[in-house]
């Protein structure tokens, strides 16, 4: 029977995709792990790895086709022995297209039809999606535990998820479905403002001329997520003015040194950052309905502005790495964030975020959350003030720096130590190299 190949979900907001490249054209061998296409998702072009071995019999979406569904057919995969008169069972009647999943957290599925593999065939192999075996390895499970909901057994996102939470002691998630079952209701969120059309908006503001930016997948996530946590996580905002005279002219002696690294004063405030969640773990936090989560690692997400969006590479480890180490690795992750070619795991998760508007002039701002963190730290831009010193008025470089924190994980206290414990760091850039 010939197998669809499906337009995967790559980042758990993406709801489709575009596919900007084939790699593999009709005919060609096909082996599980192969890269069959490049596709473009909400956040980053990312490579599409094939799961089953056969042959690429049909390309159903072609090159540079946008805004395809997730599940939705777009290549046919033929079996050993199989033709082409194989494909007229897909021909004979259109691919209907997935029904929208119902939840971001889990991943949807359709009735089977043409499946996309099994569980396993007898020869040792274990068929799961390549979301699903991603997660899978971060989280160190056994895929041959586990038994997939997907397809003829096939293991998805959900069932990972399922592991998780059984191996955490709590509730498993249920799967998405196209028609949602009944389950217990959460606390109820805040009802979403209802959004306005084109011709409402344009009767409010008096119909100007305008010029009309057409809405990206990116721009769509974005919206829906800022909305979502502003209206649902309870933000408090705590501000603190750091003096930073000392770590400009420390910068300078490091940067004097070697022309292996460029040290910028963002490096310092994610290597303080880092330190200060170190000294201070409890502001590196995430809520849960079952429990407020205290990780063990500290990993920066950093914000990096795109044409049309923003998109936060992580710096994974960050209170491991050293200034220059720390450098090198932003550098690299920013410039493969622009020209979106960044992995999944280098930009989905992270513990804590930070917004830099300095190089614009900014002098202080309040960041957004994004979940699960549970705070980022907005900086500004360092600017000559005056300051008392000794009962006298002197002029320092000074960085206004806010941190906004979810409530529900961390306190007003829990905040003002991090943000005490990251001014002394900043103020004292020598005892970062400690």
């Amino acid at each position: 029977m010939p197998i669809e190949i499906l337009m995967p979900a790559l980042s758990p907001t993406m709801t489709e995709g575009n596919v900007t490249k084939w790699l593999k054209k009709e005919g060609d061998e096909v082996r599980s792990g192969d890269v069959l296409a490049e596709i473009e998702t909400d956040k980053a072009t990312m490579e599409f790895e094939a799961v089953d071995d056969g042959r690429l019999g049909k390309i159903l979406v072609p090159e540079g086709a946008e805004g395809i569904k997730v599940n939705q057919p777009i290549a046919v995969l033929l079996g050993e022995g199989e033709d082409a008169s194989a494909l007229d069972k897909i021909t004979e009647k259109p691919a209907k297209p997935a029904a929208a999943p119902t939840t971001i957290a889990a991943e949807p599925q359709r009735e089977p039809r043409l499946t996309l593999g099994r569980a396993g065939n007898g020869d040792g192999r274990i068929f799961a999606s390549p979301l699903a075996r991603r997660m899978a390895q971060q989280a160190d499970l056994d895929l041959a535990a586990i038994t997939g909901s997907g397809p003829q057994g096939r293991i998805v996102k959900a069932d990972i998820e399922a592991a998780l939470s059984a191996k955490r002691g709590a509730p498993a998630p249920a799967v998405a479905r196209p028609i949602a079952q009944p389950q217990p209701a959460p606390a109820a969120a805040p009802a979403a403002a209802p959004a306005l059309s084109k011709e409402r908006v344009l009767a409010l503001a008096g119909n100007p001329p305008y010029t009309e930016r057409p809405l990206t997948a990116m721009r769509r996530v974005i919206a829906r997520r800022l909305t979502e946590s502003k209206q649902t996580v309870p933000h408090f905002y705590l501000t603190i003015d750091c003096e930073i005279d000392e770590l400009l002219k420390f910068r300078t002696e490091l940067n004097g040194k070697s022309d292996a690294y460029r040290i910028s004063v963002n490096d310092f405030v994610i290597r303080a950052a880092a330190l200060a969640l170190r000294q201070v773990p409890a502001a590196n936090a995430s809520w849960s309905d079952e429990a407020i989560l205290l990780w063990n690692t500290v990993d920066i997400a950093v914000a990096v502005a795109l044409d049309d969006g923003l998109i936060t590479p992580i710096v994974k480890n960050a209170d491991r790495k050293g200034l220059a180490a720390i450098a090198n690795e932003t550098k690299d992750l920013v410039a493969r964030a622009r020209a979106g070619k960044l992995k999944l795991e280098e930009f989905q998760g992270g513990t804590f975020s930070i917004s830099n508007l300095g190089m614009f002039g900014v002098r202080d701002f309040a960041a957004v959350i994004s979940p699960p963190h549970g705070g980022i730290l907005a900086v500004g831009a360092g600017e000559q003030r005056p300051v008392v010193r000794n009962g006298a008025l002197a002029i320092a470089t000074v960085m206004s720096c806010t941190l906004s924190c979810d409530h529900r994980a961390v306190d007003g206290a829990v905040g003002a130590q991090f943000l005490a414990a990251f001014k002394k760091l900043v103020e004292d850039p020598l005892t970062m190299l400690l």
